[in-house]
């Protein structure tokens, strides 16, 4: 082989090499991406889903205040929580919806007080789609945990923290 070819041929190794390791690094790129829109699509489901928990909330206190407006501090705790889980700062919006979730118990047992709040036919059908929706919720989280999960792992594992 001549100096020439040896030359030629180094060259193209240097260009192969260089050719595959732009293309690894364009495919760690487009995982990285992938992984961060999975989180995002999580977080949009859970959104989603306790958007429809505050409008369920606002009927059930709606018709909760028809039977027992004198339980108006439960019912403010309730409303004051709801109010507060509009941020879009996810530790703010975890901690407005554990308030959320208190609030809701709280109000649930008062109305075990209240008979015929409790044969009341929407009270019950809000209350029971309320209980689908948790069910919703929680698998939600689960699937936007479970995509943090990865894409954190992801960012901090080798070869991807390149």
């Amino acid at each position: 082989m001549t100096v020439g070819g040896a030359l030629l041929l180094i060259f193209g190794f240097i260009v192969f090499l260089c050719i595959a390791i732009i293309i690894w690094a364009v495919l760690i790129y487009n995982r990285l991406v992938s992984s961060r829109e999975f989180v995002n699509e999580g977080w949009s489901l859970i959104d989603v889903q306790l958007k429809r928990r505050f409008n369920l909330i606002k009927n059930l206190v709606n018709i909760v205040k028809g039977y027992a407006s004198h339980e108006v501090e439960t019912l403010e705790k309730l409303t004051d929580a709801r109010s507060a889980a509009y941020t879009d700062d996810p530790k703010e919006r975890a901690a407005a919806e554990g308030a959320i979730g208190s609030a809701l118990v709280n109000m649930l047992s008062v109305t075990e007080a209240y008979p015929d709040l409790k044969a009341d036919g929407s009270f019950r059908d809000l209350q029971q789609e309320l209980s689908q929706l948790e069910d919703v919720i929680q698998k939600s989280r689960r699937y936007y945990n479970g995509n943090v999960r990865n894409y954190n792992t992801s960012v901090q594992t080798f070869p991807d923290l390149i």
